[in-house]
């Protein structure tokens, strides 16, 4: 199930580019999420997580020089790193909360914000949304 999702999100990701000129977060990020979606707290943390990669490479930006291909080398480490660090501090320091909490993803989270430098945080977090859920629907309803 999981390489049709993300087989329907870069089509239906690039058609939203093309047609609609809304980037959503990667071409694969709809659809990862879309494979997650039963799991609500995945999902949530994955976009919190995009959200404060995005805000901590605004305040360093006013330090270091980043645009570009650097910029998304720095949202894809913080992704990484912050991944890291939520499910490590989940697992020896939360363990109560379950693993629920953990990511969709090592590097989904700074793709989605990559392309919230792009077009803006609430744009970029309603397309993901809205595509991720088109294509669980897609999914569920046997179509393809």
């Amino acid at each position: 199930m999981l390489h049709k999702a993300i087989g329907i999100s870069i089509i239906l990701g690039f058609l939203f580019s093309e047609f609609l000129g809304i980037a959503t977060g990667g071409l694969v990020s709809a659809g990862y999420m879309a494979f997650f979606m039963a799991t609500p707290a995945r999902i949530i943390s994955t976009l919190v997580l995009s959200m404060a990669i995005y805000f901590l490479t605004i305040l360093l930006q006013k330090f270091i020089i980043i645009y570009g291909r650097r910029r998304f080398m720095v949202v894809v480490l913080l992704s990484l790193i912050g991944t890291w660090l939520v499910e490590q501090v989940f697992s020896k320091y939360l363990g109560f909360i379950g693993q629920d909490v953990r990511m969709v993803g090592f590097i989904i989270p700074g793709l989605i914000a990559n392309d919230m430098f792009k077009q803006g945080v609430v744009k970029t977090l309603a397309a993901v949304t809205i595509l991720s859920a088109i294509i669980r629907l897609i999914i569920l309803s046997g179509i393809l």
